[in-house]
């Protein structure tokens, strides 16, 4: 094993995790747990910590709000006091207005199921892409994060390296190409690479602690 492959190795085995298992979202091809993904989406691409986006993806879905016909029916107070509640407080309002707007489009269009989106892009990640930002909350960064983490039910979008994932990369000194980084993995999915890349890009403790334990 060399170099490279040992950092790999070493990154996964203490960080290969998805964002979606750490916020409790069992990812299937379904309509709940692709609903409760893009919220999650939504809530990590804010400048906020990763870990109140995750407590407050875990908070909306306590207070019921874990598919878009509920969010849509919610009133807006109760989805600023489960924002609350998960901690996010600094854009709770504009967040619980995006959230609604977003159920409802999601309703809509596409009948409540991101699967009915995933068929009219047609295996086209650019026209997924931009689907999926026309979600009010869902940006760029957005759109980049349900596809890291979809790519393991939607293998069409794999392997996604976005940006902020090969940003880890480079910062532990591995090649910046995707398909490299995934033959460096090995057999795992490419969503768990991914998210540990992404946590090396945000996390620099975990960058050198993971560079030091590879020797």
């Amino acid at each position: 094993m060399d170099r490279q492959e040992r950092v790999v190795r070493e990154l996964l085995d203490a960080h290969g995790r998805t964002y979606a298992d750490e916020a409790g979202i069992r990812l299937k091809d379904t309509p709940q747990p692709l609903y409760r993904l893009l919220v999650l989406s939504h809530l990590l691409s804010a400048r906020i910590r990763g870990s109140i986006a995750l407590a407050t993806a875990r908070a909306l879905h306590e207070a019921g709000l874990r598919d878009p016909r509920r969010m849509a029916e919610a009133d807006w107070q109760e989805r600023v006091d489960a924002l609350g509640r998960g901690g996010y407080r600094r854009y709770d309002e504009r967040t619980a207005t995006q959230l609604g707007d977003a159920a409802e489009l999601l309703n809509e269009r596409w009948g409540g199921d991101l699967r009915r989106l995933r068929r009219k892009a047609d295996g086209k990640l650019t026209e997924l892409r931009h689907l999926l930002q026309e979600f009010p909350g869902i940006g760029p960064a957005g759109a980049d994060i349900f596809l890291r983490e979809a790519q393991s039910v939607w293998p069409e979008a794999a392997p996604y390296l976005d940006a902020k994932a090969l940003q880890g990369a480079e910062r532990l000194k591995l090649p910046k190409d995707p398909e490299r980084l995934v033959q460096l993995a090995g057999r795992t999915d490419p969503a768990v690479l991914a998210a540990a890349l992404v946590r090396a890009a945000v996390d620099k403790e975990v960058a050198e602690d993971t560079l030091r334990r590879a020797g």
